[in-house]
């Protein structure tokens, strides 16, 4: 049985703090903080960590575009034939992300991805529109390294300065607050 998850980040600023969420419902989701960042990394990063987190067939809905249509419309394909670039010619923006992320997706086999209009009164996008907007402004629960480092848990959040800095000294950039999943 395929279960749906709803993804959303958000960023004060482009660049600026962010925040990504995704949720089952209202008792089963995830969020995090990260630091200089942007809006779209923080959409894909919200994706990622829900792929990453659930098991067993999956619908991600996002109001990302830029998610969905990377598999939807199989920007993938292209922009891997043609060395990371797009099809401006450009290099692929957040391939650092984009790069481990698809490979998750495709070796799974069974995640699919949703558009979801944001903003309209779909009651889970407004859900996890404002925990991602809560994370932004560093609220969570530990302190784990951006998705492409390892997920090893590194300080509780109260380990934080007022700035969103990491006060023991370490490069941190990811909140995660986590709640039950079964």
């Amino acid at each position: 049985m395929e279960r749906v998850v709803f993804t959303d980040g958000a960023c004060k600023g482009n660049p600026g703090p962010g925040g990504w969420a995704w949720a089952i419902n209202d008792e089963h989701f995830a969020s995090g903080f990260g630091g200089d960042t942007t809006n779209q990394r923080m959409e894909l990063t919200a994706a990622w960590r829900a792929v990453e987190a659930l098991d067993g067939a999956i619908e991600v809905r996002s109001d990302s575009t830029y998610v969905v249509n990377c598999f939807n419309q199989q920007w993938h394909v292209g922009w891997r034939r043609r060395g990371w670039r797009n099809s401006q010619k450009q290099a692929v923006a957040n391939r650092d992300l984009w790069e481990p992320f698809i490979d998750l997706v495709l070796g799974r086999r069974d995640v699919r991805f949703t558009w979801v209009k944001g903003h309209s009164g779909v009651p889970m996008n407004e859900f996890v529109d404002q925990l991602a907007v809560a994370a932004s402004g560093g609220q969570g629960r530990y302190v784990v390294p951006d998705p492409v480092a390892s997920t090893e848990l590194i300080a509780p959040v109260a380990d934080r300065d007022s700035a969103g800095g990491d006060r023991s000294g370490g490069d941190v950039d990811d909140v995660i607050e986590q709640h039950s999943l079964f």
